[in-house]
């Protein structure tokens, strides 16, 4: 489950950034999350297909692995949080060093 939802994630994130991206607004917090969770689900894919291998199912859809990806998701959006402040207040320092 942590799978799909890192899969999930990084499609949210991804669109988000080539819209702002479009719009002409500051992407960095965006791009950088949206890379954090394309390599979480490039890791967890990696996981699935090894747990395949040895047997198991593809897909874990256990109340275990839907904890660790909704901590997963969590914790992802918290660093955008933290991200995209830094972000701001750079943006309005720099607009009041300019004025």
């Amino acid at each position: 489950m942590c799978e799909l939802m890192t899969i999930s994630a990084a499609i949210a994130f991804t669109v988000a950034f080539f819209a702002a991206k479009r719009r002409g607004a500051p992407t960095g917090a965006l791009f950088t999350t949206m890379l954090m969770f394309w390599g979480a689900a490039l890791m967890w894919a990696v996981d699935c297909v090894a747990n395949a291998m040895d047997g198991e199912g593809l897909i874990d859809l256990s109340r275990e692995d839907t904890v660790l990806g909704a901590i997963i998701v969590a914790a992802g959006v918290a660093v955008f949080a933290v991200l995209f402040a830094v972000e701001r207040c750079r943006c309005r320092r720099a607009q009041k060093l300019a004025t």
